[in-house]
């Protein structure tokens, strides 16, 4: 016979104080919190519609300079997550407005950013040392500690989305920041220059990369839309994704940032995905077309300019009304190379 378990202590409370009195915990109570039996994402889903948050964001043009805010940016804040300016565990995401004339004074963080464009035409970002002037639709990056600021020299106000890995570099205790000594940083190189030098199936000869964001910056929305409508034929259509890309370092294609994964991705008119969840929970942003993502019983109907955050190992398919392309990101590539990311697929209906 197996020998009889030992009988639960008659002082386990007695016990359990004695223990905080030297700064310990018994696992065993709270281990099930720690290793559960799949993920239990905290985050929820939950979607901001440009026609109903537009007018705060220009009213925040009337109510702070981007000098005084350094940066005029409203927050998304997940509504699971209040108070933590999180839109996911760990990612940040904010909706960033630039009025003409404005410049938004350069500096530089340890935090990895993307601006992806929505409103407007004509705005530039500069970083370390090269501007590009943004159309909606582009991807821009922000690599760690590289200056950069924003400035619009056209005739009406420009919005982007933002989105940082501030909650991880938080929960590593690794966030720095430092002002440039001028609000605009010296342009030292020509526009397009990066684009040019890596962006053209071709390196410079002796390029040597230290780098761990990719070397071009700006990703224009009109080539990355071409590849797309090339790529649209019925054979390459996934059934979870439809038509999707995602954006690469060119150097090594690896993502084009450490922490953060980008994607493009096209939905025929009609198409509808089939079931799919993983582990990095994503954040949408529409550029164009319209339809409806389903995030277990919610349904989250979405136009252009809308952005919407689908939780972490959360069942979610889309439904597209009209030919639609949707940007993305995630914390895939950290969970990648942490051997920790998990994906499961449906069968379409």
């Amino acid at each position: 016979m197996p020998p009889a378990e030992p009988a639960p202590s008659t002082d386990r409370e007695g016990f359990y104080r004695r223990l905080e009195g030297k700064n310990m915990a018994p696992l065993w109570e709270v281990m099930r919190g720690l290793v559960p039996n799949e993920p239990a994402p905290s985050p929820a889903a939950a979607i901001w519609r440009w026609n109903e948050v537009q007018d705060l964001v220009m009213e925040a043009g009337d109510v702070i300079s981007a000098q005084e805010a350094e940066r005029r940016v409203l927050v998304l804040e997940n509504p699971a997550l209040a108070g933590t300016s999180c839109i996911t565990q760990s990612l940040y995401a904010g909706l960033q407005l630039i009025l003409p004339g404005e410049v938004a004074p350069s500096h530089r963080h340890t935090q990895s950013a993307l601006r992806f464009v929505l409103y407007g035409k004509g705005a530039y970002t500069a970083v370390d040392g090269e501007r590009a002037t943004m159309s909606p639709g582009d991807f821009v990056i922000t690599p760690p500690w590289a200056w950069h600021d924003h400035g619009n020299e056209s005739d009406s106000p420009m919005v982007w989305l933002d989105g940082l890995d501030v909650p991880l570099v938080g929960f590593l205790d690794a966030g720095f920041r430092e002002n440039h000594p001028e609000d605009s940083q010296p342009i030292t190189r020509p526009e397009g220059d990066s684009l040019a030098r890596y962006g053209e199936g071709l390196l410079p000869v002796g390029y040597d990369s230290r780098s761990v964001c990719s070397p071009v910056f700006n990703y224009p929305y009109q080539r990355s839309r071409e590849a797309l409508a090339t790529l649209d034929h019925d054979q390459d259509r996934d059934p979870c994704f439809g038509v999707r890309l995602k954006y690469v370092n060119p150097v090594n294609g690896d993502y084009a940032m450490p922490t953060i994964g980008t994607f493009l991705q096209l939905l025929p008119r009609g198409f509808a995905t089939a079931p799919y969840r993983a582990t990095d929970a994503t954040v949408f942003s529409l550029v164009e077309g319209r339809g409806r993502t389903l995030v277990g019983d919610q349904v989250l109907e979405w136009g252009p300019r809308d952005v919407f955050v689908v939780p972490a190992w959360s069942w979610y398919r889309h439904e597209a009304e009209e030919e639609s392309v949707l940007f993305s990101f995630s914390n895939r590539p950290v969970q990648e190379k942490l051997g920790l990311f998990r994906e499961q697929r449906g069968e379409a209906g």
